[in-house]
């Protein structure tokens, strides 16, 4: 049997975003019109125990067992759908068994270096401020690359009282429950009518304990707010150390869960990130950064796993090159913009030597259109004109997109949140055209769910999820009745007949060798090998595409 783990279509989902659970998603693709249509399936991690980031918040690796179950696992199996599974390098929930260790037995914990010890990591390197936190001397943090606003720190506290910085590249928050009257009375020895004024302002108040005002009970403040310190939960990703051995182990026992799923590629996610030293980058620090990669790509293979590098970063950076130097599967993440450039001006210019370097150079990709992020576009710098891209970014805009600027710097692009579906204008025939190029493109296609069935951007999903839930346009949750209505449609049709050709045809496969044709607008790219040829041609002015395979029988 061929091997198409480089090559197989590769369907792209939450586990509830066909229906509402995993079991939902498994009898989709028990539909005769999903049959040989995916290869595998890049289930996304909230499949897993998780808490925030639509699961990228890892508490552990088991089942959600409010979403899926070891035996949609093996349904999955049985229709020979092999598991494209995410681990999460960089940090997992404060929530996970390790970091509760921490808040409960403080120093005395086992997994007190599990985790960055913010203080520890820059001893020598800076001045400990009045917050209890060293702010590290320019020369050791200039080259640092932080995701937000201010030092990555989550301030801890021990249970001796103790208030601990641990390093948090992404999310955090800190939470102050309601106080009673009964606790103040039990705790701190209030008598009930000053503990009930007490509970009653705090209650009322922002619960910021450094700025409350107890009025005419301020002779309490001091010892209420350190009982409201010591009451206080957080939410959050926390960095890990991998100068620990217990990391390591922890390591290990991941991926030897993920490859007991029946795993067959091992998305790392965020790994660029976890490899850090004073002065030093802490995104792609280098050699840090491949020695990680080695390290852990080494265990993988012991536990019969591919793994797939995530990496985000401009073209003119090439650290897609230094990947695939390496021997890794790269993330394509210049293709769709590509193929909205190649819309917009008439002319597949870029995308052609773009096909042309991957071929040349034998660069193994997994491709997409659109994904839970958003469509790249910081990724595009050196590959595109910066013109073009700026003019990318408007055109998507204008058709409902909204800019996701690196890190909250104005006018600083990294991507755009829409469908692609929407990117194209909510073309049919722009969505059948774009499905087809990423078919003949070089690579693994991986297929987002929603750009399948032709979504539409979703606002309301946007203004559910508040401040900050831009993504969610993308990220439509489809029911069952939704989903049969799509599957009456010829754009969702011709794409699933499109993803069995190339998943099933001999013609697409790893020994192929792949050409790319450019006359003015007009654009041939075609596979051959001893099973065939497979050929595509799209004119991008007159908007037509035609598929012809012709086969060795």
């Amino acid at each position: 049997m061929m091997d198409k783990t480089k090559t197989g279509t590769l369907l792209n989902a939450y586990c509830d975003s066909m229906g509402g659970t995993l079991s939902d998603i498994v009898n989709v693709l028990k539909k005769e019109d999903f049959k040989d249509v995916f290869e595998s399936f890049y289930i996304l991690p909230s499949v897993f125990n998780s808490d925030l980031d639509r699961g990228f918040s890892l508490i552990n690796y088991d089942l959600n067992e409010a979403l899926a179950s070891e035996e949609d696992i093996e349904d999955l199996k049985k229709l020979n759908i092999r598991l494209l599974m995410d681990f999460v390098l960089n940090h997992i929930s404060v929530l996970s068994p390790q970091f509760q260790d921490i808040l409960k037995n403080g120093d005395a914990s086992a997994y007190r270096d599990f985790f960055i010890d913010w203080n520890r990591f820059w001893e020598g390197c800076g001045e400990m401020t009045d917050e209890g936190y060293i702010q590290p001397d320019e020369k050791y943090i200039g080259k640092m690359f932080f995701r937000k606003a201010g030092l990555p720190i989550l301030m801890v506290r021990f249970p001796d009282g103790r208030e601990v910085p641990y390093w948090n590249t992404f999310y955090q928050a800190v939470q102050y429950p309601d106080l009673t009257a009964y606790e103040l009375v039990r705790d701190l020895g209030l008598q009930y009518s000053a503990a009930e004024e007490t509970a009653e302002i705090f209650n009322r108040s922002d619960k910021n304990p450094d700025t409350l005002d107890l009025g005419r009970w301020n002779k309490y403040r001091e010892k209420v707010v350190d009982y409201i310190r010591g009451k206080r939960t957080y939410l959050g990703q926390m960095d890990l150390n991998i100068k620990s051995d217990l990391v390591w182990e922890y390591y290990r026992d991941t991926l030897a869960k993920l490859a007991s799923y029946g795993a067959s590629i091992v998305r790392l996610d965020a790994f660029a990130y976890a490899p850090k030293e004073p002065g030093e980058r802490n995104f792609l620090n280098d050699p840090g950064t491949w020695d990680l990669l080695e390290k852990v790509a080494g265990i993988a293979r012991s536990y019969g796993l591919t793994v797939l590098p995530e990496i985000h970063a401009s073209y003119e950076e090439k650290i897609y090159k230094t990947l695939a130097d390496k021997g890794y599967m790269v993330y394509d993440f210049f293709l769709p913009g590509l193929i909205i450039d190649a819309f917009e001006r008439k002319n597949g210019s870029y995308l052609k030597k773009w096909i042309d370097e991957i071929t040349e150079r034998k660069i193994q990709t997994v491709n997409m259109l659109g994904c839970h992020d958003g469509i790249p576009l910081l990724d595009l710098k050196g590959l595109l004109p910066e013109e073009s891209i700026q003019d990318l970014i408007k055109v998507t805009v204008d058709r409902g997109g909204y800019v996701k600027d690196l890190h909250g710097a104005k006018n600083v692009y990294y991507q755009v949140n829409a469908t692609y579906y929407s990117a194209l204008g909510e073309s049919d025939r722009r969505m059948l055209m774009a499905r087809a190029l990423q078919l003949f493109m070089p690579g693994k296609p991986q297929v987002w769910y929603l750009d399948l069935f032709a979504g539409k951007n979703d606002y309301e999903g946007m203004k559910r999820a508040g401040e900050g839930g831009h993504k969610e346009i993308n990220r439509t949750n489809l029911t069952k009745d939704q989903i049969e209505d799509c599957l009456k449609k010829d754009v969702v049709l011709k794409q699933l007949e499109m993803l069995r050709m190339r998943n099933t045809c001999p013609v697409f496969s790893e020994d192929a060798e792949i050409t790319a044709e450019l006359n003015g607008p007009e654009m041939r790219i075609v596979w051959k090998n001893v099973s065939g040829t497979a050929e595509l041609d799209l004119d991008f002015d007159k908007e037509t595409y035609r598929i012809n395979i012709d086969t060795v029988h």
